[in-house]
């Protein structure tokens, strides 16, 4: 499974972990994935959208 979230397509994005002396390695900025049921079905959603999910059906 991919780490996606199934509402907003966003995803993984890459970048430069820099050490003290400045050297740049590629790293991985992972997005926080929830699993939550919607409507009776289980998706993976990123916590963005719980958040925005819980504003607009209050």
């Amino acid at each position: 499974m991919s780490r996606t979230c199934e509402i907003c397509g966003r995803g993984t994005q890459s970048g430069h972990s820099r050490s003290h002396s400045n050297i740049a390695t590629k790293r991985k900025f992972k997005i926080n994935l929830q699993t939550k049921t919607i409507e009776g079905k289980k998706m993976r959603i990123c916590s963005r959208c719980i958040k925005t999910l819980n504003k607009v059906t209050v």
